[in-house]
């Protein structure tokens, strides 16, 4: 039997899918009726905003998060290999980025299913081309350590890199933590370094500001608390 196609769905970053994700996105999104999901309650949510054809309540929801193991993985990949079309929906932005979907899409080559990603927002592609850093050069990190020792002590070895090899370096840390990882990088860091700071990324509130670290030590801080924020720094 052909296997179906994992199609990745990119989740808008603040709602209002129809304005956007494309038309064909929209269209393919609409007519799936299965999907593998980090969220269940904000799938939902998104899924509403498409106006998927079968009823919200009526859709397959599959569940693939961090907590997911390797082991469960197969019963996700089951659907395809009878021959159904499914997406896979990141919490926001697209799948297999920063995301856990990564492995459902890893295990969908090694089983001969058709990939296929779509056209949708990437806060991490959005706030380098927003921030007037290297873009030929860049390295996404993820998220930096939570103990501080052990975040100012990347912070440091990051910059470095930034400089020796003119990389920009792009991080993200979990909303609650945002303001933390700003004073560490304003104290650590050299102050011709420069830092953007890109929040709420398509949102009405959004910011993004590109600043040498010696200007944001003399400015008025942004409140970044529980607010969605990608960091781009660049020695």
């Amino acid at each position: 039997m052909k296997p179906g196609t994992l199609y990745l769905i990119p989740v808008t970053l603040g709602g209002q899918a129809e304005a956007a994700l494309p038309a064909h996105v929209l269209g393919i999104a609409r007519q799936l009726d299965t999907f593998v999901v980090e969220n269940e309650k904000s799938a939902r949510q998104f899924l509403g905003e498409v106006k998927t054809a079968k009823p919200i309540r009526d859709l397959t929801l599959l569940t693939l998060n961090e907590h997911t193991t390797d082991k469960e993985l197969p019963a996700l990949l089951a659907p395809l290999l009878a021959g159904k079309d499914i997406g896979l929906v990141s919490e926001a932005g697209c799948p297999g980025v920063a995301d856990p979907g990564a492995k459902l899409v890893a295990l969908a080559h090694r089983r001969g299913v058709p990939v296929k990603p779509l056209i949708g927002p990437s806060s991490l592609l959005l706030s380098l081309m927003a921030s007037g850093l290297e873009g030929q050069r860049f390295a996404f990190l993820g998220y930096l350590p939570s103990e501080k020792n052990q975040r100012v002590q990347k912070i440091r070895e990051i910059e470095q890199k930034s400089r020796v090899q003119q990389e920009t370096q792009i991080f993200i840390e979990t909303p609650y933590r945002n303001q933390h990882l700003l004073q560490d990088l304003l104290a650590s860091c050299r102050a011709e370094t420069r830092l953007c700071i890109a929040c709420n990324l398509t949102l009405v509130d959004e910011l993004i500001l590109t600043r040498a670290i010696a200007e944001w030590r003399s400015s008025e801080l942004p409140d970044l608390h529980k607010r969605p924020t990608v960091f781009l720094l660049l020695g």
